[in-house]
Formats: C-alpha cells, sequence, structure tokens
C-alpha cells in the first residue's frame, strides 16, 4: 500500500517549506513521492513553490480551495486516485491553514482509497511564536490539527530561544485541553532544530512518527467562515513598496485579522517570493513566478486591504 503523510500547520506556519525539505529526504532515498497541495487562495501560489520539486520521482496535483467540504472532497479524492495510478510510493498532502483534519480521515477510509492508501504519519508544523491570541475558531482549528498529529515539527527556531519553544508547546497543551483532548506534547514528541540543520535521523523520526485517534469536543460549526483569501493581480509596485504596504497591512487593525500574505513580485526580469508573517516579511529569488499577492485572514476588510495595497 501507498503510504500517506498530512502536513498541516496554521496560516504561515511554514508548512511548504518544510515539506521541500522533507521531499528532497525522501527522494534521496529513493522512494517516488506524490504530493498533494491544497490551497485556501483562488490561486495556487504554493503549488507554484513546489514546482522545482516536479520531476521523475516527484509529481505535484493540487486542489482548488474555497470551496464547500463536498465539493472539496470530491476533488480531493480525484486527485488522489490520479496519484496512486502513478505509482508513487509515499503522498505527502499539504492542507491549506484552515483545513479540517476530519476530511483527511473520512476519506481514506472510502473506496476504493481505503485499499490503495496507508497512514503513515501526521506532521503538525507550527511557529515557534505562535501567537496567544487566537479566536475560537483559530484555536479549534489549532486544536484538530495538533491533537491528531503523531509528531510537532517547530519552525524559525534559529531566529529565538528554547524559552520560546516552551511557550509554546504550553500554549498548544492548553488549546488541547481546553477543547478535552488528552494528547500532550514535550520533547519526545516535538522537533525543536534549524531545519537547515536536520539530519537524516531527524527526518526518520518525522517519517515514522505516526499519527494519534482524534479525541477534541467538535463545535456544531467549525465557524470558518471568517476565514477568507483575497487577492491581486498586476499590482504595479517595486519590492520595498511590496513589502512597506504589507508591513502596513499588519499594523492596520481596520484591515482585519490578517494571518499571511504570500505572492510574487518581479524586478528586472527576476522573480522574488513574498512569504509574510505578521512578525517575519521575507521577499527571496525564486525561479519562476506570477505577478499575484493573496491575503489571507479571518473577517477581512476588503476595502481598506485593496486601499493599502493598490494606493
Amino acid at each position: 500500500m501507498i503510504k500517506i503523510d498530512l502536513i498541516t500547520g496554521f496560516l504561515g506556519s511554514g508548512k511548504t517549506t518544510f515539506i521541500k525539505k522533507y521531499a528532497r529526504y525522501l527522494i534521496g532515498k529513493g522512494q517516488k513521492i506524490g504530493i498533494l497541495v491544497n490551497d485556501y487562495g483562488a490561486v495556487n501560489v504554493d503549488t507554484m513553490l513546489l514546482s522545482e520539486l516536479e520531476g521523475d520521482s516527484c509529481g505535484i496535483e493540487s486542489v482548488a480551495g474555497a470551496c464547500d467540504r463536498d465539493c472539496h472532497q470530491r476533488r480531493f479524492k480525484t486527485k488522489l486516485i490520479a496519484l496512486a495510478m502513478s505509482g508513487c510510493d509515499r503522498v505527502l498532502i499539504e492542507p491549506s491553514g484552515v483545513f479540517d483534519v476530519d476530511e483527511f480521515f473520512d476519506s481514506l477510509y472510502e473506496e476504493p482509497l481505503d485499499r490503495w492508501y496507508q497512514i503513515g504519519s501526521v506532521i503538525a508544523v507550527v511557529d515557534v511564536n505562535l501567537s496567544s491570541e487566537l479566536s475560537k475558531s483559530a484555536e479549534y482549528l489549532l486544536a484538530s490539527q495538533a491533537c491528531v498529529a503523531g509528531r510537532l515539527v517547530l519552525s524559525k527556531t534559529q531566529l529565538t530561544n528554547e524559552a520560546a519553544a516552551q511557550k509554546t508547546t504550553a500554549l498548544i497543551n492548553a488549546v488541547l485541553r481546553n477543547f478535552g483532548s488528552r494528547r500532550r506534547f514535550d520533547e519526545s514528541n516535538i522537533t525543536s532544530k534549524d531545519w537547515d540543520k536536520l539530519t537524516d535521523s531527524d527526518f526518520e523520526a518525522i517519517a515514522s512518527c505516526g499519527y494519534s485517534s482524534p479525541d477534541f469536543t467538535k463545535l456544531e460549526t467549525t465557524d470558518d467562515s471568517g476565514f477568507k483569501s483575497l487577492y491581486f493581480m498586476e499590482l504595479s509596485l517595486s519590492p520595498e513598496q511590496l513589502k512597506q504596504r504589507v508591513e502596513t497591512l499588519f499594523e492596520t487593525a481596520e484591515a482585519g485579522g490578517i494571518f499571511r500574505a504570500k505572492g510574487f513580485v518581479s524586478e528586472g526580469g527576476n522573480w522574488l517570493e513574498l512569504n509574510a508573517v505578521r512578525d517575519n516579511i521575507t521577499l527571496s529569488p525564486i525561479k519562476g513566478g506570477q505577478n499575484i499577492v493573496i491575503v489571507i485572514g479571518e473577517n477581512l476588510n476588503k476595502n481598506k486591504i485593496t486601499e493599502i495595497l493598490c494606493g
């Protein structure tokens, strides 16, 4: 059977960056892998960011997000069938940051996927500086992702200290407790290390971490309707102008609860990847791109965001 891993993580946690490193490790071990990306935005930026992996040992499929659950689940199953037929040894699922993990388990227990796939590991990528000021619906999504994870992988640890990792671990355990989950995390099931220094042993621990059964109190509705994505095409901005305007977005309360901005900007015929969360905005060289910026968050004010980005 084909092993299938779910890599979850809240908006801006670094899932795509982690998957690049994890996929290269698996390919280096001689495995043929498939990656299925679900992006919450109408344009799948994360698929573009992973395209450099595509080749004989790696196939990439994507599912358009922001549709109703039944529609999304049908698309999800169709793509998994396609990857199974391509002869993959292992499939990695990168859902959006507002993905409900029940959809993953429900799909894999159905025909014909239950005959082709075996759940391998559920890995939750968490920003080591996770904010303690989350809405109820955001806490619910975090709890639903963490409670089934076999392992937490903390991101951006090279930018902070061990105290931040301990604080984030305590916060996640508190959220789990609030939703009635018995799942807890400590040093034995957390990878807290600069990702550039991860060894084969680290990746093996991640790849074999397994998963836990969901045991949290579900809300009557996930109330994720407040999460939205806005996308802006063909912005005539320089990289510095874009960075300044994205900084302004995070600083403007009237814009709404912005979790992440991502996309691309061109400079002198070359592309830069925008990856922005509240405390960290980067513009990094990338081989290809598209003139687009996507803003993702909760209770977004479209008019205000348009005013700031488009001037």
